[in-house]
């Protein structure tokens, strides 16, 4: 049974081959670190580093290279900039769609009474309303931590008409690109965002264990760095360094997975994002379209597929999401992901909290039509044996 892979908004697979082909060379004929000795092997993992951080930077349109910070995935960059910029407190405004990777880190600081929280609300399609977050903003706020496009309903959120507001109230702007790094043309400049963060694995096609945060230049004197340690620089001292990259890299880089991710930069620079966003809206458009004609199946989110990722959830009226979720892979070869999607209150907002959350179908660039057409058939099959049942 074919293997149709149908979970690129948690991890997307396959990889370009590229990638394959850097993790191994790393490993195999490399094997060592970055920032540590001037042998041979150890100049191309320096060579490694740099080109990966040189083609994320011309990806995002980040002006220096340096602006890019290479961390362990988006948790560990959402963590860098929540606590590091908001260690001496402030008042932050966020949204109904954050994920838990934004949820959380704030909920701690909000409960050792660091900070205090606003969360906007979103409607029921995922998008949050410019004028509730102008509203939250008057109060004054430190910082608007914002994602880019909502993980469970895939709608993409205006943010840069949001960093705008929350830069009038002198705000600066976190953004969460976890679902949109490679999935959509980004340009730091053009959304005006102070931060961003995203994983190397989603979007951006790189192995697991990478991730990204763009530091807006100057910031970095405001961001504390909440790990110290070797560096590779600067080595005389006891003290972190405070310039870019090496104040929030601390410890041995992941070489092996960071050769991989400028392979997946490298990638997607050739093809040309443009390209994956129009595969990606076409084959999501025929899932949404195909599943919103089979019975006893409702659909989640923007039904104008330019107002959203290649992300498609739904709920059976007939069936939990994660029994749904095993039929399909079980008797199809159909993986896809099942639940909260790390994203309680965006499921409060849907009124799936409570009932196991969705099931979530999202595209990637290797997605085919069979792909599609084989799903469609599928869930006709799976509806129709649940209304049987319900009959």
């Amino acid at each position: 049974m074919a293997r149709i892979y149908l979970d690129n908004a948690a991890t997307s697979w396959p990889k370009p081959p590229a990638v394959y082909e850097a993790v191994e060379h790393a490993l195999r004929t490399v094997g060592a670190a970055a920032g540590r000795a001037a042998y041979r092997e150890a100049i191309e993992a320096d060579a490694l580093v740099a080109d990966a951080r040189r083609q994320i930077a011309t990806l995002l349109g980040i002006a220096q290279p340096h602006q890019v910070v290479f961390t362990f995935n988006g948790t560990d960059s959402l963590n860098l900039a929540l606590h590091g910029l908001l260690a001496r407190g402030g008042r932050v405004v966020t949204t109904a769609a954050e994920h838990n990777s934004v949820l959380r880190p704030l909920r701690r600081l909000e409960e050792q009474g660091q900070i205090s929280v606003a969360r906007v609300p979103v409607s029921n399609a995922g998008v949050v309303d410019p004028d509730d977050v102008r509203r939250a903003l008057a109060d004054g706020a430190r910082l608007l931590a914002v994602t880019h496009a909502s993980n469970v309903t895939g709608a993409i959120q205006p943010v840069a008409e949001l960093a705008r507001l929350a830069h009038q109230c002198g705000a600066l702007v976190l953004v969460d690109a976890a679902q949109t790094a490679g999935e959509l043309p980004l340009d730091v400049t053009a959304l005006d965002c102070d931060l961003l963060a995203a994983p190397g694995h989603k979007g951006l096609l790189g192995p697991l264990g990478t991730g990204v945060l763009y530091v807006r230049p100057e910031l970095e004197r405001e961001l504390e760095s909440f790990r110290q340690g070797g560096t590779g620089s600067e080595s005389w001292q006891d003290r972190q360094p405070e310039t870019l990259p090496d104040k929030f890299e601390s410890g041995n880089l992941n070489v092996p997975g960071l050769a991989g991710l400028g392979a997946a930069a490298g990638w997607l620079l050739r093809r040309g994002v443009a390209s994956i966003v129009e595969h990606a809206r076409r084959l999501s458009q025929r899932l949404y379209e195909g599943l919103a004609g089979i019975d006893g199946i409702r659909l989640f989110g923007p039904s104008d597929p330019a107002a959203r990722v290649g992300i498609v959830s739904i709920a059976l009226d007939q069936l939990d999401p994660q029994t749904a979720a095993a039929a399909l892979d079980t008797a199809f070869g159909i993986q896809t992901r099942a639940g909260l999607h790390c994203a309680p209150l965006m499921h409060a907002a849907l009124g799936t909290l409570h009932a196991g959350g969705t099931l979530r179908f999202s595209v990637g660039p290797f997605n085919t039509d069979e792909d599609i057409a084989l799903t469609l058939a599928a869930m006709e099959q799976l509806a129709g044996k649940m209304l049987k049942v319900g009959t």
